[in-house]
């Protein structure tokens, strides 16, 4: 143990950085709350929610979700105008439009990540708080989205000026030793591949999502400072060369010959070498006698490749830290499954119409407020993979948030009335929660938040602030009843199983591996590559581990493998097009789509005697080959899985 370690802090078991974002969260909140007082907004405890909701650990983070939360209030705030405008005379038809408004939000929330997936589900329970809150008063509803609008900016107004004045961390100085960690990985593998030791292929997926993962955070580079739109064209860049750097180590996998020990080490070097360092010299590929000129040329070309896409990636990494700008811009893609976010639409328009009916007709007097939650945990459970998961979170939520707002007006409060006193006994609570949304346990961190926003919900801090009892048993009991009713509906009508969206992905794999083609895309490889390992990362997601599912974790990677070297392929072979050689273009892409090792064996050969100078057509008879080993090795995969079966 390095004396660093011996002497770190962790008060509470927390680090100091955890406190330092804690101790920031209450100061934003008070702030809001002063602000709110001060200005006597109608909602002041909608400023202090605000900052419950858009906290975070770095000052990216916090700006990227409060400038999604406007655009969704403004967006939402309309909708509720001209819902409630069109329907207001039928409460029926109302309800019957909230439910189609969330459907449409969520379906949106599933071709989105990230914050842009906040913004969607936002645009629609704020529909919930706005319209549906003010069922009874549709002429309230422009004020109410006026006031909830002006809560929310004191909020992130707040927020911001706490987090520059005490000098709120930068995301981007993680995310370069996360990019780095995730090439020394890859540079593992790539050794273990050229020593004749392939990885197991559940590594390779977890690395392929682990990459795919950091696009929401890459993203949020973008508002960080002046120099955040640089910084998240280097982010983006680094991480789309680490997937190309990867699959550049699993083409390594499958070519038939190893290399000596001596080129070994030599490669072993060049992988090892600091960011900072200058670039190594070419290594040249040394192979036994049992190795065709052919072989060895594919061999020597991949060898090059992944020298060159970890040379990209150092200069990103480099870029990220200097904040220099990019020579090019790679960005990265999402996959989207159409038919899982039309599902997940539908199911929650339908869980919206179930609870109205049973709210509003059950005579309930607090039916608007609670169908309000209702929507809000809706949405809020269409940004997970198991939205009934964040139904059970939010159950267990409740209760807490509860036992705390009652300690709080009743027992630490008690009657006060000086702001001073109830900025320093709302300390504990903000503090408290903080460090557990700190936490890198995502069932702990959206714990603490779920707690943190549900009590202050409760409290509902005002000026002065009110001690009733019967106000507090009122919103504790509309806190409990929104996410119980939710977790009862979804029984009766269930969200879509992690397995079945893992099988509808699945066959979109399948689909794409039949279908064969890829000419004609406005995309660089590097950026479908990107694509494909999102993809793998949400059939991770999706529960398709190597307990319950490898062979569809081969199968991806399979396609994985076979469509990236394919896509350089193309984008090689569209150099040609139009010359000499346009018609064994043609065939080459035939045979493509036919995965037809055979015929691209041949075609190389025909590249090899068309020149033997030219490096660009040396270079394309080389991916070729590493094209036609890909396909056999798959089509090897598949006939031991069917000799098994």
């Amino acid at each position: 143990m390095t004396l660093p370690e011996r002497v770190r802090l962790l008060p509470l078991g927390f680090p100091l950085t955890s406190w330092a974002f804690a101790i920031r969260t209450w100061l934003a909140a008070i702030l809001a709350l002063y602000v709110s007082f001060w200005l006597s907004i109608e909602t002041p405890s909608m400023a202090i929610i605000t900052v419950a909701i858009i906290a975070e650990p770095t000052r990216g983070q916090a700006l990227d979700k409060a400038v999604f939360r406007i655009l969704a209030t403004i967006i939402g705030v309309a909708a509720s105008i001209v819902i409630t405008g069109l329907f207001s005379q039928s409460r029926d038809l109302l309800l019957i439009a909230y439910a189609g408004w969330m459907g449409l939000c969520v379906y949106a929330a599933g071709m989105l990540d990230g914050n842009r997936a906040y913004a969607a589900v936002l645009s629609g329970f704020t529909v919930a708080l706005v319209a549906i809150q003010e069922m009874n008063n549709p002429e309230h509803v422009f004020e109410a989205g006026m006031m909830r609008g002006a809560g929310i900016l004191i909020g992130i107004a707040s927020l911001t000026i706490v987090n520059d004045l005490l000098w709120s961390p930068d995301r981007h100085t993680k995310l370069i030793a996360q990019l780095a960690d995730i090439r020394r990985r890859i540079g593992n593998q790539a050794k273990a591949a050229i020593l004749g030791e392939p990885a197991k292929p559940t590594a390779s997926a977890a690395l392929l999502a682990e990459i795919a993962a950091l696009r929401p955070e890459i993203a949020t580079l973008s508002v960080e400072s002046s120099s955040g739109p640089v910084r998240s064209i280097a982010g983006q860049n680094a991480a789309a060369a680490l997937v190309a750097e990867l699959h550049a180590a699993r083409s390594l996998e499958v070519l038939p010959v190893t290399a000596d020990k001596a080129t070994s080490e030599k490669i072993v070097c060049a992988l090892e070498r600091d960011e900072s360092a200058p670039p190594v010299a070419s290594v040249v590929w040394r192979t036994g006698e049992q190795a065709d000129a052919a072989t060895t040329a594919s061999l020597a070309w991949t060898l090059k490749e992944l020298l060159r896409r970890d040379e990209q990636v150092r200069q990103n990494i480099a870029a990220l830290r200097t904040d220099e700008p990019p020579h090019w811009h790679w960005r990265i893609r999402i996959y989207r499954s159409h038919r899982a976010a039309v599902e997940a639409g539908i199911r929650a328009a339908i869980w919206v119409a179930l609870a109205g009916v049973v709210l509003v007709y059950a005579g309930w007097p607090a039916a608007n407020t609670s169908l309000a939650l209702f929507g809000t945990f809706v949405g809020l459970g269409a940004l997970t993979p198991n939205p009934r998961a964040t139904t059970a979170l939010a159950l267990v939520a409740a209760p807490i948030s509860g036992i705390l707002a009652a300690l709080l007006q009743f027992v630490v409060l008690d009657g006060v009335d000086a702001f001073a006193l109830l900025a320093i006994g709302l300390a504990p609570l903000m503090i408290g929660a903080a460090l557990l949304i700190s936490s890198a346990n995502r069932i702990v961190s959206a714990l603490g938040r779920f707690i943190l926003i549900f009590t202050l919900v409760i409290v509902s801090p005002t000026n002065p602030q009110s001690y009733d009892a019967q106000s507090y048993l009122f919103f504790f009991l509309f806190a409990c009843v929104g996410p119980s009713l939710l977790f009862v509906v979804q029984f009766l009508v269930p969200p879509v199983s992690q397995d079945r969206r893992g099988r509808w992905i699945l066959s979109s794999v399948r689909k794409e591996i039949a279908q064969g083609q890829f000419r004609g895309r406005q995309y660089e490889p590097e950026e479908e590559m990107f694509r494909d390992a999102g993809r793998i990362g949400q059939i991770l997601s999706a529960g398709a581990n190597a307990s319950s599912n490898p062979e569809a974790i081969d199968e991806v990677l399979s396609h994985f493998d076979q469509s990236s070297i394919i896509r350089l392929c193309d984008h090689k072979l569209k150099m040609l097009t139009g010359g000499a050689l346009t018609g064994l273009v043609d065939e080459i892409r035939a045979a493509f789509s036919k995965r037809d090792p055979g015929a691209i064996r041949a075609a190389a050969d025909v590249l090899s005697k068309a020149s033997t100078s030219d490096q660009i057509l040396a270079d394309l008879r080389a991916a070729l080959l590493v094209a036609s080993f890909h396909i056999e090795t798959a089509r090897g995969r598949h006939a031991e899985l069917g000799e098994a079966a």
